[in-house]
């Protein structure tokens, strides 16, 4: 489990809420703020994949918060967003539980179309 202190940033979660349709089926989605927690950001580095994506302009990382109510309910639909700087944002790819089931990581892609 990370420590505190390796707990250095702090996203907002957030995912998509349908809001009321304009009466000919059309309805728009908009990102809702859901919560925000401390968590561990790695950038991952190496790989031939890691390399692409980099050349592409995508940036590859790992996002790890402590589990809760809250944090098991983060899906690949949702997206992390850096509290302190809100054009960081991150789409969710895979959720992965920790080993002792007391942390939860993300992998996260930024620099691709959101949602």
């Amino acid at each position: 489990m990370p420590t505190a202190g390796e707990l250095d940033c702090r996203f907002t979660f957030q995912k998509r809420q349908t809001t009321a349709g304009d009466g000919y089926g059309n309805f728009q989605a908009d990102w809702q703020t859901q919560f925000t927690v401390w968590t561990k950001r790695i950038f991952v580095r190496g790989g031939e994949q890691v390399i692409a994506a980099r050349l592409e302009g995508r940036q590859p990382g790992v996002l790890t918060v402590r589990a809760s109510p809250d944090t098991r309910l983060i899906s690949t639909d949702w997206r992390a967003v850096n509290a302190e700087d809100a054009t960081e944002i991150w789409n969710i790819r895979s959720v992965q539980p920790g080993v002792d089931r007391d942390e939860i990581e993300f992998l996260v892609e930024r620099g691709v179309a959101s949602g």
